[in-house]
């Protein structure tokens, strides 16, 4: 799909910040939003606001057993997963869950060969594997193969909740701009200290040539991706354009929850070849970088998918750490998703020939609405 010669970095990156690219989008945007704020796009009186489709999501639930599939899978499926597909299966047992790709829910493009998949699947396990321990069982995760996925385990012990399992609820990729602040020592030995899962391991950059380094990658990798017809394909169908459109769905990108102006769907796929540009798009992953704190990178010891759902692990707990600390964090993923780009990335981290699995800003920002989430009955099934 990408050439496999060494790509050109970018340059000019102050100049791209100083474009108008992104006043003129915002004005674009502001404009047709107004319009549209008569259109009835929030539909109103015909079912729930966005708000209270998503509070149900977000409340704490209490476990009645030890193997109270509903409370293990409610909270599993708050976990973070690429384009909000929501890419898994939950079928259950009577003392175990197989979480199961969904095929149906695959990204080809941006993902062709399941990688982000198989995260996803570990970000799963590893809040159901939370849940499990506050609900009085021992979660033993184990990969089966790329066709059945996972099969959790559960053995009966005495509840304990872990700290982490309180950001379940309140965990978000926070798409937006940060405020700069630096994330000190005592907070970044924490991150640390929680993505610590066998076979992964996390990188955490803060300082700035290095974080520019990085950067340049990014908008290289970023500007590849939307000059490919069919990415930007299948990236238009998993956004979600007004609250009416997220609701109905439960999946996928919901413009408000990355500071976007909600339109009707019709005009949002109508402008959104005209308004999403390498060039407005660069500059927003600039304004991006350069108000976080810092980079963190994740890296499995191998290249497959058992390594992959280790990395999704890794990844959760630093996330839910994260939400504990009130830092936030987003995924910056290019540099990971264009083949031709991983490989400067991984000599810039030193990691020889590993693989680069996760790319996460974090920093201190403001809050977000919440994405939404399928049903239970659409996910879960009994064996």
């Amino acid at each position: 799909m990408y050439s496999t010669t060494k790509p050109a970095m970018p340059c000019g990156i102050d100049g791209i910040v100083r474009s108008r690219v992104m006043n003129r989008r915002h004005l674009l945007f502001g404009a047709t939003a107004t319009a549209a704020a008569g259109t009835g796009l929030y539909l109103a009186g015909r079912g729930p606001s966005y708000p209270q489709a998503v509070a149900p999501l977000r409340t704490e639930l209490a476990a009645h057993s030890d193997t109270d599939m509903a409370y293990l899978v409610h909270h599993a499926v708050l976990a973070a997963n690429s384009h909000n597909t929501q890419p898994w299966l939950f079928r259950t047992g009577q003392r175990h869950i197989e979480i199961a790709p969904d095929r149906r829910r695959q990204t080809p493009v941006v993902d062709p060969d399941n990688h982000h998949l198989f995260a996803s699947l570990g970000c799963a396990a590893e809040n159901l594997s939370l849940a499990a321990l506050a609900a009085g069982a021992n979660a033993n995760i184990a990969f089966v193969s790329n066709t059945a996925g996972l099969r959790v385990d559960l053995e009966r012990t005495n509840p304990a909740r872990d700290p982490l399992f309180a950001a379940i609820r309140n965990r978000q990729c926070t798409r937006a701009d940060y405020d700069g602040r630096d994330v000190d020592t005592a907070n970044l030995t924490m991150l640390e200290q929680a993505a610590a899962v066998p076979g992964c391991r996390v990188s955490l950059l803060t300082e700035k040539p290095v974080v520019e380094k990085v950067l340049d990658l990014i908008v290289a990798a970023n500007s590849a991706q939307i000059e490919d017809p069919a990415f930007m394909r299948e990236l238009k169908s998993w956004i979600r354009f007004n609250a009416a459109s997220a609701v109905a769905t439960g999946d996928g990108l919901y413009a408000a929850c990355s500071g976007n102006p909600t339109l009707p769907t019709w005009l949002g796929t109508r402008l959104f070849d005209r308004v999403v540009t390498a060039e407005g798009e660069n500059a927003k992953c600039i304004s991006q970088i350069r108000s976080a704190a810092g980079i963190a990178i994740f890296v499995s010891d191998a290249n497959d998918p058992a390594h992959w759902v280790q990395a999704g692990r890794s990844y959760q707990r630093f996330a839910l750490q994260a939400t504990l600390l009130g830092i936030k964090h987003a995924f910056l993923n290019q540099p990971v998703e264009v083949a031709a780009f991983r490989p400067q990335l991984a000599s810039l981290l030193g990691i020889g020939a590993k693989r680069p699995d996760l790319v996460v800003r974090f920093g201190y920002g403001p809050d977000m609405p919440m994405s939404m989430r399928r049903p239970l009955a659409d996910v879960m099934t009994a064996l």
